[in-house]
């Protein structure tokens, strides 16, 4: 009598964590679906994300190929011995840039002050002065807003 008692214990215990199983089993049911809608969002605004990535590729490429081929016409006009001089500065820099404005009175490039004498001769464009802390080529900030424009002109009419 007592065996059979302590069997039905062991199956009623059994029973319960059965029941105790399939409910948790449920809760991760519940949570995978949960997780996988989640995870069907993203995987969608991804998809148009790399959608907007590879239209964004595209205009830079045609952007990228046409200022490489204005890079070769204008390579043609220049002295060779400056043009090795610009080369080697662009790979020196970081960000690639060579030629950068005076903004606020500081080098766009390194962002050291610049005497005013200095600002002064570059103003008026008659020698090519560089930053002695970048080594970048330095121009006035109204002749890089007029070649910006020129360049935006030369995009939207491509």
């Amino acid at each position: 009598v007592k065996e059979q008692e302590f069997q039905e214990l062991e199956i009623q215990l059994a029973e319960k964590r059965i029941k105790e199983f399939s409910a948790k089993k449920e809760l991760k049911q519940e949570a995978i679906e949960q997780l996988t809608v989640k995870l069907d969002e993203r995987k969608k605004h991804l998809d148009a994300k790399k959608g907007e990535l590879d239209e964004i590729l595209k205009e830079t490429e045609k952007e990228e190929t046409l200022l490489a081929k204005k890079s070769k016409e204008f390579q043609t006009k220049i002295e060779e011995h400056l043009f090795q001089a610009y080369q080697k500065i662009r790979e020196n820099v970081k960000n690639g840039m060579a030629i950068v404005p005076i903004e606020r009175g500081a080098s766009g490039g390194s962002y050291f002050s610049i005497p005013p004498q200095i600002q002064m001769e570059i103003a008026s464009r008659q020698k090519i002065i560089t930053d002695e802390h970048s080594g970048r080529i330095l121009v006035d900030a109204e002749l890089a807003k007029e070649e910006k424009e020129k360049m935006n002109s030369i995009f939207s009419s491509k």
